[in-house]
């Protein structure tokens, strides 16, 4: 072949070649799209206010997406970058940090808690209550941590004291209180999603770890993974970015804004505890991150943060057969899935069937219409963005 001949079979291999990546990224820019579009009927008929949409896969996110409003009534776009309180999400992030001091040997799963926080010791256990008296005596058996990551423990949501805010104790302090207040049921017999039982798992990690548990998940997460704007409260940049929060109308038929009730305001006051069960504000590109880490078994860009060990723990079935509640260690788990919501109807999900992370972001207490449905839609896009790769 001569040179001239050879240079233009290699160009033609070239453009080939060329083609057939321009193509690919014009199909997944195109199924990308779809994403977006999928979502976008619900905020035209008044259903869902806003979203802020990612797909990821082990190595790289594939699109973060938006649809709507982050104020309805100002017609302000949601952006990408938008700050959402991700509420319960926080309960992995806080069950994942627990497994970082079990991989370091300073914490056992079927360790009493009274042993990390002693004033544990002697609880009771209420069997009878009414208006008029209840009846205590000690639980058959001692609380463990694992009891308390997978809802086991007996202990209720929160204490009496934590009101009209969850966050308005120190955390050492909230969980003083759980340990004054009676059991519901004998430990491992039954399921009750519980922040007591998180915040104490929290509260083991600073003591154990001598350090603040937000500087914990701040050196050991959120730094490294590059995680900068997950935080318990909101500076006064990020504050400018939190997305306004909705419920249904009182006909169902529209939206209204709502406060959120469970926090004090200012958010950016430090002086609100950091209630590790529900009290974490992120974006969906920090929340990617953190889900790219646990997709990858615990290892993300040439860092370890846990062992594949802590992770086979945490998504396996940690509930027994006869409670209907599938749970994990912090995480809600399924057939070849982990993941958890929040109360303002956000939810992550790390799906080890199809490789695929998703992240959906929105602020609404309830739905009118069908806005329910939008997540499924954003769902569906997902897994065919990912099957087209």
């Amino acid at each position: 072949m001569s040179r001239l001949s050879s240079l233009f079979a290699h160009y033609r291999l070239w453009t080939v070649l060329i083609g057939w990546s321009l193509w690919g990224q014009a199909a997944l820019a195109q199924q990308s799209v779809q994403v977006n579009k999928n979502v976008l009927p619900f905020v035209e008929r008044g259903a869902l206010a806003g979203a802020v949409m990612l797909v990821a896969d082990r190595d790289k996110t594939l699109t973060v997406e938006t649809a709507g409003y982050s104020d309805v009534a100002g017609k302000v776009p949601i952006a990408a970058n938008g700050l959402f309180w991700i509420a319960s999400m926080s309960k992995p992030v806080t069950g994942t940090a627990l497994m970082v001091v079990v991989d370091e040997g300073k914490v056992q799963l079927d360790d009493p808690v009274e042993k990390y926080l002693p004033e544990f010791r002697g609880l009771w256990l209420t069997t009878q209550h009414d208006n008029d008296h209840q009846v205590l005596r000690h639980p058959a058996r001692v609380i463990t941590v694992r009891d308390i990551l997978r809802h086991t423990s007996g202990m209720p949501f929160q204490s009496a004291l934590e009101t009209p805010t969850l966050d308005g104790l120190p955390l050492a302090v909230a969980v003083r209180s759980y340990a004054m207040t009676p059991l519901l049921f004998e430990p491992g017999t039954k399921y009750q999603y519980s922040n007591a039982g998180i915040n104490t798992a929290a509260r083991i990690i600073e003591v154990v770890a001598k350090q603040s548990f937000e500087d914990f998940l701040q050196t050991r997460f959120f730094d490294p993974l590059g995680m900068k704007d997950t935080t318990f409260w909101p500076n006064d940049e990020q504050s400018t970015r939190v997305v306004k929060a909705y419920s249904p109308t009182p006909d169902k038929t529209g939206l209204q804004e709502i406060k959120i009730s469970q926090l004090q305001y200012p958010l950016s006051n430090r002086q609100r505890g950091p209630m590790p069960a529900g009290g974490l504000f992120s974006t969906a590109t920090d929340m990617g991150l953190f889900c790219q880490m646990i997709l990858n078994n615990g290892e993300f860009r040439g860092k370890r943060y846990l062992s594949e060990k802590a992770i086979k723990e945490m998504s396996t079935r940690q509930t027994g057969e006869w409670i209907k509640d599938s749970y994990g260690l912090g995480w809600s788990v399924g057939d070849g899935w982990l993941g958890h919501g929040g109360a303002l109807s956000t939810n992550m999900t790390v799906d080890y069937k199809h490789e695929l992370v998703t992240v959906w972001l929105v602020q609404h207490a309830g739905f009118p219409q069908d806005g329910d449905r939008a997540q499924g839609a954003f769902i569906d896009s997902a897994r065919r963005l990912v099957s087209s790769k």
